[in-house]
């Protein structure tokens, strides 16, 4: 079989899929391990101790699908929206800011089942063979092996970036028994001396370039984190409730950033700008009917109050929040309660330097 021919198909039918792919071997290159390991020795995994297992598959994917020989890395565009239109919400406290990945449909379902079409499709051209796809789904050193396939950079904030396409997509892989011809690594990195990433976080849980301390990052904090917030954190959160996007919008090679062409990735119930206080209205039953099929529900209600109840903490003084959050106080667990003090606490002092400005403003 002529599998330089087969490649070149295999490019076109995944455009024809929106999937931008590429193909490496299934190696991970030393840098990439020695960097892994540093990261857990130092804790800046936090809580997600999954990171200490099966260290073995993620040197090696073959230890995930035996017959492998190739990968085939894939990226998907997801950003639905205009840059200018996040920062709007970002510097709107009454609302919250979600992730914008996750304004639509959970993207394990889409990418996983475009990946299987993409071999599906190959079945039809070659007959059968051995594969495996993932999305986000196991063990796998994404990042490293996109960058092996020339899929893009791995960027100081640690996503991958693409010079024409910017950071703004998901990834994925097939593990397969074809031997396609590997593509030219990507071994420069572009972010050269820019730092807005590491200057823009709100938390600066970028501690050094290419390393994120999790322990301190929005994204971890309001999705993999299950209990109390550190209290000096809440302040630096904002309004964002499920994620942070600061290091994408401030980095220049956005700019480049493609849109998506899915339906799929369109936002769900005006998800993209959202009355903090309508939210805190939704009951665990509205919470689970509306975020059917979204990436969001797999925080559970209780998560989702507890994020909201910081955001309405930092957003101006409000008589109206005041009151939703004091008639939310006996109907809450202990950890959104925590939260909800808090927020309260912090609604009380933000009267304070408002009065003080104002008399200020008459002398």
């Amino acid at each position: 079989m002529n599998y330089t021919a087969l490649a070149e198909k295999i490019r076109i039918w995944a455009d024809a899929l929106a999937l931008t792919i590429g193909f490496s071997a299934p190696n991970i290159p030393e840098k990439h391990q020695i960097a892994m390991q540093n990261w857990l020795a130092a804790g800046y995994h936090g809580d997600m101790h999954f990171f200490h297992h099966n260290q073995e598959a993620r040197s090696d994917p073959k230890r995930l699908h035996p017959t492998t020989c190739s990968v085939i890395s894939a990226r998907l565009n997801y950003w639905s929206e205009d840059k200018n239109t996040s920062l709007t919400v970002l510097n709107t406290p009454s609302l919250g800011y979600l992730s914008r990945y996750a304004l639509g449909r959970d993207y394990h379902k889409v990418l996983r089942h475009r990946l299987k079409q993409l071999c599906e499709k190959i079945e039809t051209e070659i007959g059968p063979f051995n594969w495996r796809p993932f999305t986000d789904s196991a063990p796998i050193m994404e990042h490293a092996l996109a960058e092996q396939a020339g899929l893009g950079f791995i960027g100081k904030h640690t996503l991958l970036i693409h010079p024409k396409a910017g950071s703004t997509f998901f990834l994925g892989e097939i593990l397969c028994d074809l031997p396609l011809p590997a593509d030219t690594p990507t071994t420069h990195c572009g972010c050269g001396p820019c730092t807005a990433c590491m200057t823009v976080c709100p938390t600066q849980a970028i501690v050094a370039p290419f390393t994120v301390d999790a322990r301190r990052c929005i994204s971890y904090l309001t999705i993999e984190h299950d209990g109390s917030i550190d209290p000096a954190l809440r302040p630096l959160m904002g309004n964002r409730i499920y994620g942070c996007d600061d290091c994408q919008l401030a980095c220049p090679w956005n700019k480049f950033a493609q849109l998506s062409t899915s339906d799929d990735f369109k936002t769900r119930h005006n998800l993209n700008q959202p009355d903090l206080l309508s939210l805190w209205q939704w009951s665990e039953t509205t919470f689970l009917r509306n975020l059917e099929g979204s990436p969001i529900r797999r925080i559970g209600y209780q998560k989702w109050r507890r994020n909201l109840a910081i955001a309405l903490g930092n957003a101006p003084y409000d008589q109206q929040i005041m009151q939703a959050l004091q008639s939310a106080l006996t109907q809450s667990d202990a950890l959104v309660a925590e939260h909800i003090h808090w927020a309260i606490d912090q609604q009380t002092k933000t009267t304070k330097p408002i009065a003080v400005a104002v008399k200020k403003s008459y002398i």
